[in-house]
């Protein structure tokens, strides 16, 4: 049995690449010796996903996730050699949940592809904010990855743009996704850890924070309207707006060196 190199379990292809490799594509699912088995893979990441979900990944343990399953965690190495693989099994799961079923489903305008793109990305997050705490440099690509790359550079095709900058354009939503959710996992944390609201946070600082906007001091600050960092301002749609304009700059203007202006 392989084992993996201890990691924190949140380091994609941090544990036995090639076990990782034979799991997602199909290769390796039964053991190769011993009684026919009661669990299948589908059963294990599924209720993996499930924990992590409900309790984030601290949470998720081999030993943990036999408890849930109602099986020894000797059994579930016959199956995934260790957290590491499995991270890499759930990431892919997750990963293939909203795309679509094939391509004719793909928008056929370039930014209604990206608009899209960044909605189901958003969705994802929220729905498994587990994922904003691993380290996905190195990820181990599955089926639901190199889908989910296809759809994607499928609804870019009208952009005719090089292949690094289409990779770019893909790199460049998915950040800005990225950075929102995360500042918005960290403000639900906040909250959850503190047991203080925002409202009553801020609350607390405006005493201080009104003298220093009438000592002069801050100028630009004090200029801002009340609703400056109000809640109803979309910053999402507000952001990715803008990215889809300058995306728009770029097209017009590669069009414009082959067709003249």
């Amino acid at each position: 049995m392989t084992k993996s190199a201890p990691t924190g379990g949140t380091t994609t292809g941090s544990g036995d690449i090639a076990r990782s490799l034979e799991l997602l594509w199909g290769t390796g699912e039964r053991p190769s010796r011993g009684p026919k088995p009661a669990l299948t893979l589908d059963r294990i990441v599924g209720k993996a996903v499930e924990v992590a979900d409900a309790e984030g990944l601290d949470a998720l343990s081999m030993r943990r996730l036999a408890t849930e399953l109602g099986t020894g965690t000797m059994t579930l190495y016959r199956y995934v050699p260790g957290k590491a693989e499995l991270l890499d099994l759930m990431l892919d799961r997750v990963q293939g949940e909203p795309l679509a079923a094939d391509a004719s489903e793909v928008p056929g305008d370039w930014r209604s592809a990206v608009e899209a793109m960044a909605h189901s990305y958003l969705a994802t997050l929220r729905a498994h904010p587990w994922l904003l705490k691993i380290n996905q440099a190195r990820t181990v690509l599955g089926p639901s990855a190199l889908r989910g790359l296809e759809l994607s550079l499928t609804g870019l095709r009208g952009m005719n743009l090089t292949g690094p900058e289409l990779i770019g354009v893909i790199m460049t939503v998915n950040s800005f996704v990225e950075g929102l959710a995360r500042t918005e996992n960290h403000a639900m944390e906040a909250a959850r850890e503190t047991g203080l609201s925002d409202e009553a946070f801020w609350k607390g600082q405006h005493p201080y924070l009104e003298r220093a906007m009438l000592s002069g001091d801050y100028p630009r600050m004090a200029a801002l309207p009340e609703d400056a960092f109000g809640s109803d301002f979309d910053h999402f749609a507000f952001g990715l707006g803008r990215i889809v304009d300058g995306l728009e700059a770029l097209v017009r203007q590669r069009a414009e060196q082959v067709t003249g202006p």
